[in-house]
């Protein structure tokens, strides 16, 4: 792991030099509802890392998103419920698995992580992003918006956060070990997008303190004994 735990990266940047050259399985691969959004506006990801895996593979739980990417000429997709991978017809390895922005969605992520490791070898990374728990721009939007705290920044579909400390204990759980923490600012494909005091908090935020960075990056490996401890999921 990073001996200081603060190392500050750009997500997309971060996991596109970690898939080049491998082959590649990436869960969430349509980034439904905004597939077509995405697609115009050339930020979905998966096109970018279709570029430079040498091979790879996408899983997703919305049909309509995968009939959309295979559409647009997208092969190896994979209708998958993330926590009931056990379903799913396919039996290999990856050098690199991209957990992007969904861990956050999971009623139950245990399944997952439990579930994931049928397609790691042991040489294999699992690379997991989430929004952070302690992200500086959100807790003064929040404060901000007033309302009685229910106009809270957060995706209408999300149902946790995230920490560096929450995170790790729950892959540890179950049977990964994190090789490497790291946080990620705010992404440069958004800040175009941004009010420009949005773009000037954060900035200030992560010159701060980078833990109150946008989110965070945990990367894994199977643990040496594939021991999970006696908590349930």
């Amino acid at each position: 792991m990073s001996s200081n735990g603060k190392k500050l990266v750009q997500r997309v940047e971060f996991i596109k030099a970690a898939c080049r050259g491998k082959s590649v399985l990436h869960l969430g691969c349509t980034n439904w509802p905004y597939t077509r959004e995405a697609i115009e506006r050339g930020m979905l990801l998966h096109f970018e890392l279709q570029s430079i895996a040498t091979e790879l593979y996408g899983f997703d739980f919305d049909q309509i998103g995968i009939d959309e990417l295979s559409a647009a000429g997208v092969h190896h997709l994979h209708r998958a419920d993330l926590e009931h991978l056990d379903d799913v017809p396919l039996d290999r390895k990856f050098d690199i698995v991209v957990a992007g922005e969904m861990i956050e969605h999971l009623n139950n992520p245990g399944l997952f992580l439990r579930g994931i490791q049928r397609f790691m070898s042991d040489k294999s990374l699992l690379l997991i992003t989430t929004v952070n728990a302690y992200c500086g721009i959100r807790f003064l939007l929040y404060g901000l918006r007033g309302k009685q705290g229910k106009a809270e920044p957060v995706h209408p579909d999300h149902v946790a956060y995230y920490s560096y400390s929450t995170l790790k204990l729950l892959i540890e759980r179950h049977g990964l070990q994190v090789e490497e923490f790291l946080f990620y600012d705010m992404g440069s494909e958004h800040r175009p997008h941004n009010r420009w005091y949005v773009n000037a908090a954060n900035d200030l935020c992560v010159k701060i303190a980078p833990q109150w960075a946008d989110g965070v990056i945990a990367v894994c490996k199977n643990s040496a004994d594939g021991r999970s401890d006696k908590h349930g999921y």
